[in-house]
């Protein structure tokens, strides 16, 4: 067992999209091994040092000190749909066997007919007892979220919620104010400098919370309790490394009400885990683990990041943020 971080060794790997995500078609991150197994540290690149401290966090958690006991053994997943055609929403929905599906919406400026259709076939594909939700990543105005959110709610057959209509905190309280549909938010908890804003500003029903940006499981849970909202976890597009830390949140939260977005190796690839750990959903859930999966050593070589410029940069990376001291080792 290792009983010190040694960085130098940490292993970067770069895992091809099944569909582009969130503007995103390679996975890019990086693999720490501590005394408690692996930890996951994949900030997207657009994040500066401040943000991606505490992804370093939450990876540096996992590998060293572990994670709270679990309350729940498997955890509720929902599929995801991105914005694909409605021939592929449905095959994607009825497929899964999860009974929840979040659908990508908003992908571009003059998208809603096509997100609508797409809604359409997702409640299509799981009758009127599964339950859709929606997300458009903060890409609405207010007025827009207003005049589309009732659109989407009547073509889904009814939507479970709605997350991030808009961007700002005041502009998800507006919106909340004139919809019928329930608002979770997003970004605006895990890149907000006080995440609870969102509840004070009574501008959600829903806290959607993401591990690592919010520096580990145990950080996680305090935002959980202080906001007092129902929460849901959600993904940031890990390896099933990454993901089994989304899966301890989930599983230590003291209720959990909703499906989880953590079914999202899906869009990946590949995977550095081998297939009998890897974290992909069963009959719509998935199991909480004590501790982090291992990774092969074949996958780690088959998706380390071969292009030298971009593996530098990932090192030069996790150096700058242990060196700054803004995580501890």
């Amino acid at each position: 067992m290792k009983t010190m971080i040694d960085f130098h060794e940490a292993r970067t790997f770069a895992i091809p999209m099944t569909t582009r995500f969130r503007g995103v078609d390679v996975r890019e991150g990086m693999l720490i091994e501590g005394p408690a197994g692996w930890g996951e540290f994949c900030p997207f690149p657009e994040y500066d040092d401040p943000e991606a401290a505490s992804w370093l966090t939450a990876a540096l958690e996992a590998c060293t000190v572990g994670w709270p006991d679990p309350v729940r053994g498997r955890v509720p997943i929902n599929a995801i749909v991105p914005a694909v055609s409605p021939e592929r929403a449905h095959e994607i929905a009825s497929s899964s066997g999860c009974r929840t599906v979040k659908v990508k919406v908003a992908d571009h400026a003059d998208s809603l007919p096509e997100d609508i259709e797409r809604l359409a076939a997702v409640r299509d594909a799981l009758g009127p007892s599964g339950a859709v939700r929606c997300d458009a990543n903060g890409a609405w105005d207010t007025d827009t979220a207003i005049t589309a959110i009732p659109r989407l709610d009547s073509a889904a057959g009814g939507l479970e919620y709605v997350e991030q209509p808009c961007r700002t905190v005041e502009e998800l309280a507006a919106v909340r104010r004139r919809v019928d549909v329930r608002i979770a938010a997003d970004e605006s908890i895990r890149r907000a400098a006080d995440p609870l804003r969102v509840a004070l500003a009574e501008a959600a029903d829903v806290a959607v919370l993401k591990c690592a940006p919010l520096g580990g499981v145990r950080r996680a849970l305090r935002v959980a309790e202080a906001c007092g909202l129902p929460c849901v976890v959600s993904s940031a597009l890990e390896t099933s490394v990454g993901l089994a830390a989304g899966l301890a949140l989930a599983g230590a939260l003291p209720t959990l009400d909703f499906a989880c977005g953590l079914g999202t190796l899906s869009l990946l690839a590949g995977d550095v885990v081998g297939p009998a750990r890897s974290l992909l959903p069963v009959d719509g859930y998935l199991p909480v683990a004590p501790v982090p999966p291992t990774p092969e050593p074949s996958l780690l070589d088959r998706y380390d990041n071969a292009d030298p410029e971009r593996a530098r940069w990932w090192r030069d990376r996790l150096t700058r943020l242990v060196e700054q001291g803004r995580s501890p080792e």
